[in-house]
């Protein structure tokens, strides 16, 4: 299985990546830019990053990590150093650079993980049931912590 997501054997005995009912291939990676920008130790800011989709696992995961623990708001930090997998040329992203970020390109983080995740709730097009007026439903606050509902 590649990074595209689960694949399919071909009649010719190769692997060919999942196809979403829509024909198009399941997109696992997305890029993004930092308001900011996370600086390294030597000062160089890396604003481009990419974040791949959340598994299970990756939500389950930091329940059991000691730090998330003893403190629950860490749930966000462990949580996004899983998922985000490149900030400019830097590619070892731990708990350690999430922490580093600052506050509003961890907020940014936050709620990019949501968007592409499908966990943005609160956004989107609704009916009322008596009338059938459609009008929209206002967004939910942003820099609510990841991992909570």
């Amino acid at each position: 299985m590649g990074a595209g997501g689960s694949a399919a054997r071909t009649p010719e005995g190769g692997h060919r990546p999942a196809m979403p009912e829509n024909g198009s291939p399941l997109r696992t990676e997305f890029d993004f830019e930092l308001p900011h920008g996370y600086v390294d130790g030597s000062g160089t800011v890396h604003r481009q990053g990419s974040m791949r989709l959340a598994t299970a696992r990756d939500e389950l995961s930091p329940l059991i990590d000691q730090r998330v623990r003893e403190n629950p708001a860490y749930l966000g930090v462990v949580l996004l150093s899983l998922v985000v997998t490149r900030l400019g040329t830097v590619t070892d992203i731990h708990a350690g650079v999430v922490e580093r970020l600052f506050a509003q390109d961890l907020a940014y983080l936050q709620d990019f993980y949501r968007r592409i995740n499908g966990l943005d709730s609160g956004h989107g097009a609704v009916a009322c049931p008596s009338c059938g007026t459609a009008f929209a439903l206002p967004a939910s606050a942003p820099g609510g912590r990841l991992g909570e509902t």
